[in-house]
C-alpha cells in the first residue's frame, strides 16, 4: 500500500500540470533574480524574463535529464498552450484598456507611416530572402504560406514588449515613446489583420467565418458599453466593482475570444478592440485596471516571456549553416526595420536620432510572431521540417535580445531626447497637447480644480491630458489592545483603505466630469508623510512628463466668506514643491461665489464666466498669460487681460485707442515701459493675435506705487469670478512698492498673497502661477 501511495504521489508530482507549476515557479523567480540584476545595467524586465527561460530552456539546465524529465512532459504542450491563450486574451485586453486612443486617432498619419515604413520593407525582404530559406529548409509545403510567414515575421513588432520596455526604461511619456508604442500598435494589429484576411479570402466559407466574425466582434463591443454602464450605476456607494461582477466581464471577454479561435481567426485583434473599445469613465474600466494591472505586469507578463526564451534551444546553432540562416535573418530584420523607419522619419522630418531609437525599439519581436510561426499557421502552412520553425523561432529571440539592450544603452546616450521638455506653457505651442496634474487633498478641492482643467482645454478636449493625484496623508500607526479582527472597517490599514470615503468621493466626481466633458482624466493616488509628500509629486510629474501642476490653497472658504486655514503639513507640502518642481506650478485659491458668478459653476451653467489676468511683469506673469492663451478658445469665458504700467511712462492718450463691443477700453501696449524686452515681445505677440482680433480685452492701469496698484485692485475685485496673475519673479517693481509689509503667504507672491488674503475682500477666485527655471529662488523671493 505504501509503494501505491508512492506511485500515485509521484504521478501526481510529475503530470504535466504539475511541471507546468513547477516551470512557472521557476521563471518567475530566475526572471526576478536576473532583473535585479540586469536592472543595474539598465536592461528592462522583458529581456531578464526571456533569458531566464533561456537558461531553463533546452540550451540550459534542461541539459540535465532530471531537469529535462519534469519540464517537457508528453502532453505538457496543450497545458501551455492554454495559459499561453489566457494570457494572451488578458494582457491584450489590459493593453487596450491602458491604450491612449485618443492620442493615437490625432496622431494616426505620422505614427501609421513610421510603422509602414519598416513593415513595407521588411516584406520586401522578406520577399526576397524567402527563395533562399525555402531551399534550405527544404521544404514541401505552400510556397505561398511559406513566403507569407517569412513576410510578417520580419515585417512584425511586438508591441507588449514595447510597451514594457517604455513602462521599465520609463520613455512612455515623452513623445518619441508615445510615437513608438502608438506605431508597434499599429504595425502588430495591421500584420494579425492581414494574416486573419488571407485566412478569411482562402474560400468562400472563410470569408463567410470572416464577416460573422466581424459582427460578432461588434456585437461584444456594445455589450460591453450597456453592462459597463448598468455596473457603474449600480452600488454608487462602492469604489470598485464586486469581484463576480469583474469575473463576469473578463469570462465574456475569454468567451469571445474562444469562439474566434474557434473559427480558425487569431483572437488577439478581437482581444485588443475589446480594451480599446471599452468605456474608460466609471468603476467598471477602473476596477478592471486595479485587478488586471499588478498580476499582468508581475506574472502573467514575465511567464509568457519567460516561455518565450523557454522555447529556445541553442542545440541548434552547432552547424554553420544554422548559424548562417539565423544570421541572415536577425541581419534581415534589423536591416529592413532601421532602413524603413529610417525613410519613413526623415519624411517626416523627425530628427535622425529619433528615428535610429524607433527603428531598434520597432525591431522587438517575441509575441504573435511566435503564433505566426506555430498553431496559428496551420491553416496555410505545415511546417514538413521542424528545423525550419526552431531556427526562425531563435531569430525572434535573438531579435530581441539584441534590439533590448541597444535600446537601453541609446536611452542613456541620449538623455536629452527623453528629458523632461515641456517644463511651463510659455514656450509650448497652445495648439498641442498640454499635459497637466492636478493635485487635491479631498473632495472640497475638486470643485475649483475641475473648471480650471476644462478651461484649459478651452473647449477642444484633444488639447488636454489631466491627470489627477490624490494626496493621502500617512499617519502613523496607533498604538491599541484591540485585536485586529474588532477594529473597525475604516481602521483596517490596508493599501485600499487609505483615504477612507473621500476616495469614493474623488472617483464619482471623477466619473461626473468624464461624462460632462468627455475629457478622460485618470487617477493615482500618493500615500506619505507630509515631510516627504513632495517627493511623490514632483516624481509623478517628471514621470508623466507635464507642463504645469495644479494644487489647492492651505485655506479654505467658510460659510460667511472668511478664509480658514486648514492642516499646516499643506501649506509646507506647497512649498517645497514650489521649490522643487520639474514644471511650473498654479496655486488655486477657490472661492466660491453666489449665484452663477462662481468660476466653479462653469461646468454646470451656461452663464459666462469673467476671467482677469494681471501682468505686472516678469517670467511669471509671462506665464500667466501664457495659461490664459489656453482658455481664450472657451465659449464661456471672458477673458481681459490689466497691464498694470507706472505712471510715468504711459503713452499719451490720445494713442491708438478704441471701444470694443462690451465696453472694455481696448489699447495697445504700451513698449516705451521699463519693462524688460521679452516681456514687450511676448505681450505685444499676445495682442497682435488675440486682442486686435477681438478675442480678449485689455486695459492699462496707470499707478505710481503699490498703495494705488491696491486700490485698482479693490475696483475691479466684484467684476470678475477667477483673478490669473504670476507669483512673482518682477524684480523690485515700483508697482508692487509696500505691499509686501502685511504679507502673509510668501509663497504666492506679493500680488497673489494679497489677492488671497480674507482681509481684501474680493469675491473671485485666484490662480497663482510660478514659471519652472531651472535654479529657483528662495521661496521667500518675489
Amino acid at each position: 500500500m505504501d509503494a501505491t501511495h508512492r506511485m500515485v504521489c509521484q504521478d501526481d508530482l510529475f503530470n504535466p500540470l504539475s511541471s507546468m507549476g513547477v516551470q512557472v515557479s521557476f521563471i518567475l523567480v530566475l526572471s526576478h533574480f536576473f532583473h535585479l540584476v540586469l536592472k543595474a545595467f539598465g536592461q528592462p524586465g522583458p529581456i531578464a524574463q526571456i533569458l531566464a527561460g533561456m537558461v531553463l530552456g533546452p540550451t540550459g539546465l534542461s541539459n540535465i535529464k532530471a531537469v529535462r524529465d519534469v519540464f517537457f512532459q508528453a502532453s505538457a504542450a496543450d497545458y501551455y498552450e492554454i495559459f499561453g491563450f489566457l494570457s494572451r486574451i488578458i494582457f491584450m485586453f489590459l493593453i487596450g484598456l491602458e491604450t491612449d486612443f485618443p492620442y493615437l486617432l490625432r496622431n494616426l498619419r505620422v505614427a501609421g507611416i513610421v510603422a509602414c515604413g519598416g513593415a513595407a520593407v521588411g516584406s520586401v525582404f522578406g520577399i526576397a530572402v524567402s527563395f533562399f530559406l525555402y531551399q534550405q529548409f527544404e521544404e514541401k509545403s505552400s510556397k505561398f504560406g511559406f513566403f507569407f510567414i517569412i513576410m510578417l515575421i520580419l515585417s512584425y513588432t511586438a508591441s507588449p514588449i514595447v510597451i514594457r520596455l517604455a513602462a521599465e526604461l520609463k520613455f512612455a511619456t515623452s513623445d518619441v515613446g508615445k510615437l513608438a508604442i502608438s506605431s508597434a500598435l499599429i504595425n502588430e494589429m495591421s500584420c494579425l489583420a492581414v494574416f486573419n484576411a488571407i485566412l478569411a479570402l482562402r474560400s468562400f466559407r472563410g470569408f463567410g467565418k470572416g464577416i460573422f466574425c466581424a459582427v460578432f466582434i461588434a456585437s461584444v463591443v456594445i455589450l460591453n458599453k450597456y453592462l459597463a454602464s448598468w455596473l457603474n450605476k449600480r452600488n454608487r456607494n462602492q469604489k470598485y466593482l464586486k469581484n463576480m461582477e469583474v469575473f463576469f466581464l473578463l469570462s465574456l471577454v475569454i468567451a469571445a475570444s474562444v469562439i474566434i479561435e474557434l473559427e480558425a481567426f487569431n483572437s488577439i485583434v478581437s482581444s485588443f478592440i475589446f480594451g480599446v473599445m471599452f468605456p474608460k469613465e466609471g468603476k467598471s474600466a477602473r476596477t478592471l485596471m486595479h485587478k488586471l494591472t499588478y498580476s499582468v505586469h508581475n506574472f502573467i507578463l514575465p511567464i509568457y516571456f519567460g516561455y518565450v526564451g523557454f522555447q529556445f534551444d541553442g542545440n541548434n546553432l552547432w552547424k554553420l549553416s544554422n548559424v548562417i540562416i539565423v544570421g541572415i535573418m536577425v541581419l534581415l530584420s534589423i536591416g529592413s526595420k532601421m532602413s524603413g523607419t529610417l525613410a519613413a522619419c526623415n519624411y517626416l522630418n523627425i530628427p535622425l536620432n529619433e528615428g535610429v531609437f524607433l527603428g531598434f525599439v520597432l525591431n522587438l519581436k517575441g509575441h504573435a510572431d511566435l503564433l505566426l510561426i506555430g498553431g496559428a499557421s496551420k491553416a496555410i502552412l505545415t511546417w514538413s521540417n521542424p528545423r525550419a520553425y526552431n531556427l526562425l523561432l531563435i531569430s525572434i529571440v535573438i531579435n530581441t535580445i539584441i534590439s533590448g539592450p541597444i535600446v537601453a544603452l541609446l536611452m542613456r546616450r541620449e538623455h536629452k531626447l527623453f528629458s523632461h521638455a515641456h517644463t511651463s506653457l510659455e514656450y509650448t505651442d497652445p495648439t498641442h497637447e498640454l499635459r497637466a496634474l492636478a493635485c487635491v487633498y479631498g473632495p472640497r478641492h475638486l470643485s475649483g480644480l475641475f473648471p480650471l482643467l476644462s478651461s484649459l482645454s478651452g473647449g477642444h478636449t484633444s488639447q488636454l491630458s489631466p491627470f489627477l493625484l490624490h494626496l493621502i496623508e500617512l499617519l502613523h500607526k496607533r498604538r491599541t489592545n484591540v485585536s485586529y479582527h474588532e477594529l473597525e472597517q475604516d481602521e483596517l490599514s490596508d493599501d485600499e483603505g487609505y483615504g477612507g470615503n473621500d476616495v469614493l468621493e474623488v472617483h464619482c466626481a471623477i466619473d461626473a466630469f468624464i461624462s460632462d466633458t468627455k475629457i478622460f482624466m485618470s487617477l493615482s493616488k500618493a500615500i506619505s508623510a507630509f515631510p516627504t509628500l513632495y517627493e511623490d509629486v514632483c516624481n509623478a510629474a517628471e514621470d508623466l512628463r507635464v507642463s504645469i501642476v495644479i494644487l489647492p490653497f492651505h485655506k479654505h472658504q467658510r460659510i460667511d466668506g472668511k478664509m480658514e486655514s486648514g492642516k499646516e503639513g499643506i501649506r509646507t507640502t506647497n512649498q517645497k514643491i514650489l521649490r522643487h518642481a520639474p514644471c511650473s506650478v498654479g496655486i488655486l485659491v477657490d472661492r466660491v461665489q453666489t449665484g452663477f458668478s462662481s468660476f466653479s459653476h462653469l461646468l454646470v451653467s451656461d452663464h459666462v464666466q469673467h476671467v482677469a489676468t494681471l501682468f505686472f511683469g516678469g517670467p511669471d506673469d509671462r506665464e500667466a498669460l501664457a495659461w490664459s492663451r489656453r482658455m481664450i478658445s472657451h465659449s464661456r469665458i471672458n477673458l481681459t487681460v490689466i497691464r498694470f504700467v507706472p505712471t510715468a511712462t504711459t503713452i499719451d492718450a490720445a494713442a491708438t485707442a478704441s471701444s470694443s463691443d462690451d465696453g472694455v477700453l481696448m489699447a495697445l501696449p504700451s513698449l516705451r515701459t521699463t519693462s524688460s524686452e521679452t516681456d514687450n515681445t511676448f505681450l505685444a505677440d499676445f495682442y497682435d493675435r488675440h486682442v486686435s482680433t477681438g478675442q480678449v480685452g485689455y486695459v492699462e492701469k496707470q499707478v505710481k506705487n503699490g498703495e494705488e496698484t491696491v486700490a485698482e485692485l479693490r475696483d475691479i475685485g466684484d467684476m470678475y469670478s477667477l483673478f490669473i496673475v504670476g507669483k512673482g519673479g518682477r524684480g523690485h517693481s515700483t508697482l508692487t512698492t509696500g505691499m509686501s509689509d502685511w504679507e502673509e503667504c510668501p509663497e504666492l507672491g506679493t500680488v497673489g498673497d494679497l489677492l488671497a488674503s480674507s482681509d481684501f475682500n474680493i469675491s473671485g477666485s485666484v490662480l497663482i502661477v510660478q514659471q519652472h527655471r531651472h535654479q529657483k529662488k528662495d521661496l521667500t523671493d518675489d
